[in-house]
């Protein structure tokens, strides 16, 4: 077990739960403390209402609040993940593994024989979780990412086999 906040948490507490649209604009709220620039509720809210989405929020018991998120589409039988986000809180318990893996295993029941993902080169510790995950590095988009007054950033392309 560890702590957030002086909490302590057991990952176990944690339940994966369908990203239903009561959930867009908390999915948002976080989103917007991770991300820059944000997706707004608006966009998040077309993405989770798309046939093709498969969307999951890290809801943890004690306290009970949204822990993390995380938004794919499935299209044949390939699924790519968009976002993944886990509160400041609550990162680096486990989280984000915990809803890949979750994702992975509704991929692989609608058939989907692998997972795509990209994530910002200098993302280091997403990068780790992914390779520890069994992803592999597949291309590279140069220059991808563009955050306001910074460098722009290769984006790195993940797979994973089902």
């Amino acid at each position: 077990m560890s702590s957030a906040n002086g909490i302590q948490f057991d990952p176990k507490n944690v339940s994966l739960l369908w990203a239903s649209p009561d959930r867009v604009t908390e999915i948002a709220a976080l989103h917007a403390k991770l991300f820059d620039p944000p997706w707004d509720a608006t966009s998040i809210a077309a993405l989770i209402d798309h046939p093709a989405a498969a969307a999951l929020v890290a809801q943890v018991r004690e306290p009970r609040a949204m822990a993390g998120f995380i938004i794919s589409q499935l299209a044949a039988d390939e699924a790519e993940i968009l976002s993944v986000g886990v509160a400041p809180e609550w990162q680096r318990r486990g989280l984000a593994r915990t809803m890949i893996e979750g994702l992975a295993r509704a991929a692989a029941r609608a058939e989907a024989k692998r997972i795509y993902l990209e994530v910002a080169e200098d993302n280091t510790a997403a990068t780790a979780l992914y390779e520890n995950l069994g992803f592999t590095e597949i291309g590279r988009r140069k220059d991808y990412y563009h955050t306001p007054g910074a460098q722009k950033v290769d984006a790195v392309v993940f797979a994973l086999d089902l």
